[in-house]
Parts: structure tokens; sequence; C-alpha cells
């Protein structure tokens, strides 16, 4: 099949198009052909796709979505299927992984931000996709979002396709991780007896980094002058620098950017803080799980079940409390269990169906063809 992939933005260390990019691959090995179109495209090109660039001229960031999504129309006429990753008009499928906007606007904004034309495009690109007046079809990847939709947009049940995690096999704790462990703490500068905590994600806010922060102020001094955050992520830092310095912590915290071995940064580490704010999935969580690395995250996160099933660290729930998330990383570090969390997590690793979300994405990409919207 001739496919079309649009997306707003690629970079390589985005959970979107990280999962944009393994579904690519996997029709590629198929013998599909690829085409992207995107606005921005950063970092190496995958050998057999064809990208193309349409950069919009427009400032503020919704007037560019909708003179993408207008550009695009007359490139991506002649293929099989048009396959969103961003909420847009005119697809055959979107892959599901931002959470509903109409929601989110509806339950943390005022009345007034309702009133916006950043709000008004917003929600038109994603009635576009789940209004029941369309057929788009959805590639679901956290079960829990479906209702939200169906409950703004009507969006009819048989539309929507659930998709299992797809966790690279790379991310699992190879027979030598107690070396990489060692070598990749060396290289941190950590010493042997410091704790090491992940934060993993761009998109500092909505991933909690503040909360994070606020939670190595509070550890206890002699657990606190142990620790170690490591932030790994494409994202402004700033405020979070001043943050750190205003509560005196400035010296434990580590912001290393965008980074390509994340596999060997989760063997080094002692636990991973995911305390989101709103999470579709979080990926990452399932990442450090399969390389037996101890979670303490929030239950908004859609694939925070699988820590609480895998009996592999905490999962704090909603409403969240800053002082609960405080206790629990301090017990988190302190606690012998968090040894029994690293084996229950490898050993989950090796029998949950946590990896074939792009052969299964694709396999049904395939059963559409000749059924195109």
């Amino acid at each position: 099949m001739k496919l079309a992939f649009c997306l707003f933005k690629y970079f390589p260390f985005g959970g979107l198009q990280r999962d944009f990019l393994r579904i690519a691959k996997e029709c590629l090995l198929r013998g599909h052909e690829v085409n992207v179109f995107t606005m921005e495209w950063q970092g190496e090109q995958e050998p057999g796709l064809s990208i193309t660039l349409l950069p919009p001229k427009g400032r503020q960031n919704h007037i560019r979505i909708r003179q993408f999504a207008e550009s695009i129309i007359p490139y991506v006429k002649n293929h099989d299927l048009v396959i969103g990753f961003n909420k847009m008009p005119h697809l055959d499928v979107y892959y599901a992984a931002d959470t509903c906007y109409q929601a989110k606007a509806r339950t943390q904004r005022g009345p007034w931000y309702r009133l916006t034309p950043r709000y008004r495009q917003m929600v038109a690109a994603e009635a576009a996709v789940f209004s029941s007046q369309f057929k788009t079809r959805i590639l679901l990847i956290s079960s829990n979002q479906q209702a939200e939709f169906s409950r703004f947009y009507l969006t009819q049940p048989e539309r929507f396709y659930l998709l299992p995690p797809g966790i690279a096999r790379d991310r699992m704790a190879p027979a030598n991780a107690a070396d990489i462990r060692q070598s990749m703490r060396q290289s941190l500068n950590a010493k042997e007896n410091d704790y090491i905590l992940l934060f993993i994600g761009s998109g500092f806010k909505t991933k909690g980094l503040d909360r994070a922060l606020l939670s190595i102020a509070a550890l206890p001094k002699e657990i606190r002058e142990r620790t170690h955050l490591y932030i790994v992520g494409q994202d402004s830092s700033t405020a979070f620098e001043n943050q750190a310095k205003k509560q005196g912590i400035i010296d434990r915290i580590h912001f290393l950017g965008g980074r390509n071995d994340i596999p060997q940064l989760l063997l080094a580490g002692d636990v991973l803080i995911h305390p989101a704010y709103n999470e579709n999935t979080g990926t990452v969580l399932l990442e450090a799980l399969v390389a037996g690395l101890p979670v303490l995250t929030t239950d908004v996160c859609g694939y925070a079940h699988y820590i609480q099933t895998a009996q592999a660290g905490h999962v704090i729930a909603s409403p969240f409390c800053q002082k609960h998330f405080n206790e629990k990383l301090t017990y988190s570090l302190s606690s012998a269990e968090r040894f029994q969390w690293k084996k229950n997590a490898i050993d989950f690793s090796h029998k949950a169906d946590i990896y074939s979300m792009p052969s299964r994405a694709v396999d049904f990409l395939e059963s559409l063809k000749g059924k195109k919207n």
C-alpha cells in the first residue's frame, strides 16, 4: 500500500515520535511505501522514508497547525490510507497518542479559555477526528481515553481499536546489566552509595518535574545528600533550575537534555519518578519496568496499572498529594523492598504482552486495504 503519515513535528526524543517511527519502519519491512508529511524534522532521516517538509508561515501554534492540515491535502490524495499522529481533518486513521483536548480544556481551564481562537481551532481539529459524522478509525493506546472522547463527540465504539503497548525490546535488561550499570554510573560521576533518580520525558511541566523537585527537597537530609536527580528530555529547564535554586537542591539536579542511551540510563538508576499531571500512556514507565527499574508515578498515566500488576513500585492515587508522594519516595530509596520490585519487574518483562504495538498497528492498517474513508 501507499501510505501517508502525517505529524506536526518529528524529533528523536518524543514518545509520539518514537511510536510513529516504529510503525513506519514496520510498514517498510512489510513492503509498503511510506511518505511522511511534517512541518519539521529534527535528527537523522530514516532510510526508506520519503519525507516532505511543509513549514507553515503562521507564528501562533494553532494557526500553524491549521495551515499545515490544509497544506497536506493535495499531497495525500493519491494514497491508500492517510494516517495522522496528531489531530487534523481528512484522516483515515488516527493514532491517539494525545489525551482529549476538550476534556482538559473544560476541567483544567476557566470558561474564558473557551472563547480563544486557540481553543476553537484545537477543538475543531479534534472533532474532525472523533465526531460521529466522520469515519476516521482510531488506534487507541490507552483504554481509559475512549470514554472521554465518546462523551464529547459521540464517537461510535466500532471506530476504536485498542493496541497493546509497544516497548522496544532493547529496553530489557541484558545479561550484562550489572556491568552496564556500573559503567553508566561512573560516567555520571555517581558514587557507589549514591541514589540515582531518573526523570525521563520531554514536556517537563505536564510530566510533573516541579513535583519531583519538591520531593527531592523533602527527603531526609541523610538521604538527600546521597541523591541525584538526572532529568532527560528536550524542553526548557530555566523555570525548574530556578525552583531548584530556591529550594536549595540545585547541586542535586542534573539536566542531561535529549539522550540516545536511555536503555543504559535505566540500568544505572535506582528509581524512576514520574509524577505526571496528565499522561495518556507513559511509555517510559514500561521502559523502566522491563529494565528492572522501580517506578514511582501517578495513576493518571494510562500505563500506571502495569506497575501495580507487576508490583514494581508505587502508584499515587488521585487526587495527588505531594506529602504522600514525598513519603513514598523516601520509602522507595530507604527500603530493601526496592530490590524485590526490581526482581518483580524483570519477571513481568518476560511474560507480558507489552512489545507488539507496531506489528499490531500495521496488521490493522493492512486490514483496511481497499476500505479508505
